[in-house]
């Protein structure tokens, strides 16, 4: 009797060690999930133009298609390496983040150059000129999964930073359930984006109060100018993100602490000139605004060298 006693115990001393493991990835992955904001809303934001020109029906499959894929790049791909990295080459994770918040800026800075500048998105008129549409489906996806690899790896890479150092299986875990979250977050919005002017659409036709037919043609109308603050949002966040990223890693690796420092001390000279109430907003917004210049800085300046140099010599296909 007393040795199943002691087996009891000892099955609820695992139990109990197994439910604080539990509640420990659950909330690392929650802190880690508020960090990556500008790359989420920046994801929700691109990944509707995959879907354009098709037939309503394609439009999920496709959804589907690109979200199997990031999650391949999330946990197949990514996840393995950012443990790789953590376990035997730490440091350079920090020069990874501020590689990936100088990609942030390029891409902020690159929209707010080409609302400056309007011109014609080449890449998605070129493929609109294809005549095989299951060709051309395919064509859009392989696109957006090599896009959503690029800012995976930026927000898993993030993740990895908010974890705290302990278990390798709490934080595979974590940063397996951050990405999970983030993926489902990110492709159910799209999703539900996408569909929302059909939704509209059929409530305005099928509805059976005025009510109803009203927001159908509501969401309808609207549908345009959700698209446009979602990418406004989107850029703002990737400026933001992206040089609040590069200045922490300047301080944090002690090439250049001064703006870092500088900023956080007008962040306080705000918050103590305002209201006690308003205090925290404040600060937090003279942060954001300051990152965000810079960012915009940092990004006008790689537009150039990316669109110019990088670029071309990576898409330049061998010679036969």
């Amino acid at each position: 009797m007393s040795g199943l006693l002691a087996l009891l115990d000892d099955v609820a001393a695992i139990a109990k060690v197994a439910a604080t493991s539990v509640d420990d990835i659950a909330a690392q992955a929650a802190k880690a999930g508020t960090k990556v904001a500008g790359v989420v809303i920046d994801d929700a934001a691109v990944t509707p133009k995959y879907v354009h020109g098709f037939e309503a029906s394609r439009e999920l499959p496709i959804i589907w298609k690109i979200t199997k894929g990031s999650l391949f790049n999330k946990l197949v791909v990514l996840l393995p390496a950012a443990l790789l990295l953590d376990a035997f080459a730490p440091w350079v994770i920090t020069p990874l983040l501020m590689l990936g918040g100088a990609y942030l800026c390029f891409e902020g800075a690159e929209k707010v150059f080409h609302a400056l500048a309007p011109h014609a998105d080449h890449d998605v008129e070129a493929d609109l000129d294809v005549g095989d549409p299951a060709h051309l489906e395919e064509t859009r996806v392989k696109g957006a999964i090599k896009t959503d690899f690029i800012l995976s790896a930026e927000i898993m890479t993030i993740v990895l930073s908010t974890l705290d150092a302990g278990n390798i299986w709490v934080t595979a875990a974590a940063l397996a359930l951050a990405g999970v979250a983030i993926t489902a977050a990110v492709y159910g919005s799209v999703a539900l984006i996408v569909k929302m002017d059909d939704i509209g659409l059929l409530l305005a036709e099928r509805a059976r109060t005025g009510a109803g037919r009203g927001l159908g043609r509501g969401l309808v109308r609207g549908m345009p100018g959700l698209l446009s603050a979602l990418s406004f949002v989107g850029t703002l966040a990737m400026l933001w993100v992206g040089g609040s990223i590069i200045l922490h890693g300047l301080e944090v690796t002690h090439l250049w602490a001064w703006p870092y420092e500088t900023i956080h001390h007008w962040a306080e000279a705000v918050a103590h000139a305002v209201p006690e109430a308003l205090a925290g907003f404040a600060g937090w917004l003279t942060t954001a605004v300051a990152d965000g210049v810079i960012g915009l800085g940092i990004g006008l300046l790689l537009v150039p060298v990316i669109t110019r140099i990088i670029g071309p010599l990576i898409s330049k296909k061998p010679a036969h």
